[in-house]
């Protein structure tokens, strides 16, 4: 566990301490995440979300427009940018001071996103489907989250193959990190991308070595919440996924997880408390 421990953050010229672990509230602004429950079609709806996840102790609201299930496609940059600016509008009025982050792999969304209220990028991508993506964050001055992915969306559970995942995964996280402090990102953290091109054996075998990706020396985020990994163990789907959640969740902290990517903020928070107590 990392209680005590802050984290330090430049936004826009502005040093900001969280103590981690960190909760990150998931705001899909989707018709076809896999989740059904975590879709949200008007800003109503997200403001009504983001108010019971900060209540409930999130620390990060993430907006993202753009579905990255198994199978989806690209949402085409003026759609994606419809639907999560007026979103992130709204949540930087109501919420002032709010850590949001624009979950896209699109270098302009980001820069839109960022200059209507949001303080953090989180790309699936690690800048690889879009090159001007790393640039572009240097620039906001925001902190990145990059993410391993093998393949894309529409093609990463294909028969998802490898020799050795862990090393194969820091391998790709170290290479990416290097290049987002060489385009000028001060504030990186690093995501092994759960589910994205993994098969149930390389998820677990990445939750167990999660201290390898803590090497990296930077903030290590996970997004386990309601996955495949642990329907398939279970025998449960996405709606009935939440014990399941909160176990990994909780595996997930005790290997060093900084930030839990959740849908379920309240569950999560409670795992953070108790295993700070647990470690007291």
């Amino acid at each position: 566990m990392n209680g005590g421990e802050d984290i330090a953050w430049c936004l826009r010229g502005h040093l900001v301490h969280r103590k981690r672990p960190l909760v990150m509230g998931i705001i899909n602004i989707t018709p076809d995440s896999f989740y059904r429950k975590s879709r949200h079609g008007s800003v109503s709806d997200a403001l009504r979300t983001a108010d019971r996840m900060l209540e409930a102790g999130a620390s990060i609201l993430d907006v993202g427009g753009a579905s990255s299930r198994p199978g989806s496609t690209e949402l085409p940059e003026a759609e994606e940018r419809e639907r999560v600016l007026p979103i992130v509008v709204a949540l930087a009025e109501r919420f002032p001071g709010t850590l949001i982050s624009i979950d896209t792999w699109q270098a302009h969304i980001a820069a839109d996103a960022v200059a209507v209220g949001a303080s953090m990028v989180n790309d699936i991508s690690a800048g690889l489907m879009d090159p001007k993506m790393l640039g572009t964050v240097a620039g906001l001055r925001v902190p990145y989250v990059l993410m391993h992915m093998q393949g894309t969306p529409r093609t990463m559970q294909r028969a998802p193959h490898y020799t050795d995942v862990l090393s194969e995964v820091v391998k790709f996280l170290s290479e990416r990190v290097l290049a987002a402090r060489q385009a000028g990102i001060a504030d990186v953290i690093v995501d092994p991308g759960f589910g994205f091109g993994k098969d149930r054996g390389h998820n677990f075998a990445l939750l167990k070595g999660l201290r390898g990706i803590k090497a990296l020396g930077v903030p290590v985020l996970v997004g386990l919440s309601r996955k495949r990994m642990i329907n398939e163990v279970l025998g449960t789907v996405p709606e009935t996924a939440l014990n399941g959640t909160t176990v990994l969740n909780t595996i997930a902290l005790q290997h060093g997880a900084d930030i839990l990517r959740v849908h379920d903020v309240q569950e999560a928070v409670e795992a953070v408390k108790l295993l700070d107590a647990f470690a007291a």
